[in-house]
C-alpha cells in the first residue's frame, strides 16, 4: 500500500500523525546484527527513504504530523539533515516530528563511518549542531564529531524553536539523553510498569534539571484498550500503533480497526 494512499486515510481516520521508520541498507553479513533482537527483518534492507516519503505524504495531507520512528542521525550529515528537516517543516506548515535514535544494526551504522562505541556521541553533536543551525542566522558548531565554522542557511523551521527533538531508545542511559537534549522520548516495543516508571523517573529528572513536563510517548505499542487507557491515565501523550509492509488488502482494514482506538482514546 503505498504512501500516498496510506497518508489519506491516516488522516481521514483522525489519527494524529503518521510516522516511517529507517534504514539505509542492511549489510550482507553482518558481523554485529540486530542487538539482542535476533534476525533482521528482511523488510528493513527495503524501506524508502524516510524524508522523501513525509514529503509525499505532506502534499496530500493538511493535518497530520508527519514523524520519524526513528531518524538514523548518526547515518546522516547534520547540515544536510537540517536542511532537509527545515524544509519538510516549513512545506507541510509545521507538522514535522523529528524522532531520533542510533539504530540496532551497528554494522550498518559503522558503514557510514560511526563506529559503535561513538554512537551516541555523534548523535548527541549532531543533533545540537542542527538546534544551531535552525535557531541562528551565523551558526557554527565545534565539536569531536562535528565541527563547522559560521554558517547561513535558510530556511529555518516554521516551528520554534524547531520541530520537537524526540529521543527513541529503552537504554539505561537514555532518560539522561532526553534531558540532554531531547523534546520527548518514544522508546520501541517496551511496556508494561517498567516503561511507566520510567516516564516517571523521567519527569522527576526533568524538575530537578528545572524542566517542565517532558511528553512521552510509547512506539510500536500494542493496541490493547485496557493497555491504552492505562497509559492515558498515565500521561503518556502519543501511542504509535504498528504496521508491517504489506498491500492494502491487509493494511486498509488494519488501519480501519485501529481509527475504533481513535475514537476512543483522542
Amino acid at each position: 500500500m503505498g504512501i500516498v494512499e496510506v497518508a489519506r486515510v491516516v488522516e481521514d481516520l483522525g489519527f494524529e500523525s503518521l510516522w516511517v521508520a529507517e534504514h539505509t541498507h542492511i549489510p550482507v553479513n553482518p558481523a554485529r546484527g540486530l542487538q539482542q533482537r535476533g534476525p533482521i527483518p528482511d523488510s528493513h534492507s527495503r524501506m524508502f527513504d524516510p524524508w522523501i516519503s513525509l514529503a509525499v505524504a505532506a502534499a496530500v495531507t493538511n493535518r497530520i504530523g508527519l514523524g520519524t520512528a526513528v531518524c538514523l542521525v548518526t547515518q546522516h550529515d547534520p547540515i544536510v539533515l537540517a536542511k532537509e528537516i527545515a524544509t519538510l517543516d516549513v512545506l507541510s506548515g509545521g507538522r514535522v516530528l523529528f524522532g531520533v535514535g542510533v539504530g540496532s544494526v551497528v554494522d550498518e551504522t559503522a558503514n557510514h563511518g560511526v563506529e559503535p562505541e561513538d554512537r551516541w556521541s555523534v548523535l548527541r553533536e549532531r543533533i545540537l549542531a542542527m538546534k544551531e543551525i535552525w535557531t541562528k542566522d551565523e551558526a557554527e558548531f565545534h565539536g569531536r564529531f562535528v565541527n563547522f565554522d559560521p554558517i547561513y542557511q535558510w530556511p529555518k523551521p516554521v516551528q520554534k524553536p524547531y520541530p520537537p527533538v524526540i529521543v527513541g531508545g529503552t537504554g539505561p542511559h537514555v532518560l539522561s539523553r532526553v534531558i540532554a537534549y531531547g523534546d520527548g522520548w518514544m522508546p520501541f516495543r517496551i511496556s508494561g510498569s517498567n516503561f511507566l516508571d520510567r516516564a516517571a523517573e523521567l519527569q522527576l529528572l526533568a524538575k530537578a534539571k528545572g524542566r517542565g513536563a517532558i511528553p512521552v510517548g510509547a512506539s510500536g505499542a500494542d493496541p490493547d484498550p485496557q493497555l491504552l487507557e492505562q497509559y492515558q491515565k498515565a500521561g503518556i501523550v502519543r501511542v504509535v500503533l504498528r504496521t508491517l509492509p504489506s498491500d492494502r488488502e491487509e493494511i486498509l482494514p488494519l488501519l480501519k480497526a485501529y481509527s475504533t482506538l481513535v475514537k476512543q482514546f483522542a
